[in-house]
């Protein structure tokens, strides 16, 4: 194909809105249209102008009007997104006819997507089951998900029944989850919480951020975050977060928010030297931890839910892997050997 410069681009889905089609918002009306299309991705899909309206890109709060010709494209070729058996080894803390826990590695994708089409949680639980559940249906599978360098227990539904009731404890918040975080810098507090709404960033989508004033971003949800202090380490503190709410990068944007970014955690400035000593020493034990723990010191440690079928109170807590262990036990090392100093970087 000659290559003229211009971006290429491809047609993933189209419609004709009805006669009848009463005002609609777009992404609303895609997410009713669409399978397998979460609201979340139709508005990324617009704000990157790929929701293109009788010729013309839109945003998401374009109102569908009768025989309104609607496109969604891709400015890479359609994926085919069928979950296919791959044999993955994975940890299985348990497992029923109805529910599986599992403890996710760092580095493992959920689920596929742009950039991950393969190699994902899902495609260790299809060879897992064997065919038993299929993990191409919708209707079964992850109840709650955590990001790809994020470590700990994550929740699956083995039949429809099990995912409805387990979604709906998940949206009525009685499920009980914490994660062990490592962040920079020490809290004044033993404990607090934080809120903020979270959208993504108008300036780097790939980002989220608190919007302190809902109102200035449509999307904006509410997220709440309890944390308490489990350990302090001179210049950086272990804490134990419990969400109230579930949003993407809910722990990793609010304890930003509150200064104290998450250790290692490049997309949000943790991977940068924070606190501490501006000394050539001090520099190189930091780099030295971040070659321990190369992405954001967080894990999933605990898990607790009604169980679907049986309403048995189910609870589950899981070991920190090595690198975070490793890296909390260089700080600690650090605490007890290195003499206090008075922290000249902030």
């Amino acid at each position: 194909m000659e290559d003229n410069g211009q971006e290429e681009i491809f047609e993933r889905w189209h419609c004709v809105a009805d006669k009848g089609q009463s005002p609609l918002r777009i992404d609303k009306y895609l997410a009713e249209h669409m399978a397998g299309t979460s609201r979340n991705r139709i508005q990324t899909a617009a704000a990157s102008g790929h929701i293109v309206v009788n010729g013309k890109a839109v945003n998401s709060h374009y109102k569908v009007r009768p025989d309104d010709v609607i496109q969604v494209l891709l400015d890479h070729e359609p994926r085919d997104y069928t979950i296919h058996a791959e044999n993955i080894p994975i940890d299985v803390v348990y497992e029923d006819a109805d529910v599986l826990v599992v403890n996710k590695p760092a580095g493992l994708v959920v689920h596929p997507g742009h950039g991950n089409y393969e190699h994902t949680l899902l495609n260790a639980l299809a060879w897992h089951f064997g065919g038993g559940v299929d993990m191409n249906d919708p209707s079964v599978g992850l109840v709650h998900r955590i990001d790809k360098d994020t470590s700990g227990l994550l929740l699956i539904a083995k039949t429809p029944q099990a995912k409805t009731d387990l979604g709906l404890q998940f949206f009525n918040h009685t499920t009980r989850r914490t994660y062990n975080a490592l962040v920079w810098g020490s809290m004044e507090q033993d404990s607090g919480t934080v809120e903020g709404a979270l959208a993504r960033d108008t300036r780097d989508r790939t980002l989220y951020r608190v919007y302190e004033d809902p109102e200035e971003h449509p999307e904006a949800k509410e997220a709440v975050t309890h944390w308490r202090v489990l350990e302090r380490l001179r210049y950086v503190t272990l804490v134990e977060c419990r969400l109230e709410t579930g949003r993407t990068h809910q722990i990793r944007v609010h304890m930003k928010y509150i200064g104290h970014p998450l250790f290692a955690d490049e997309k949000y400035g943790g991977s940068e030297i924070l606190k501490g000593l501006p000394t050539q020493k001090y520099r190189q034990f930091v780099q030295n931890c971040l070659a321990l723990c190369p992405r954001q010191a967080l894990h999933a440690k605990t898990l607790g839910f009604r169980h679907p079928r049986t309403g048995e109170e189910m609870f589950f807590d899981s070991e920190w892997p090595s690198d975070m262990q490793n890296l909390i036990n260089k700080w600690r090392n650090y605490g007890q050997t290195e003499p206090p100093q008075t922290d000249s970087l902030g």
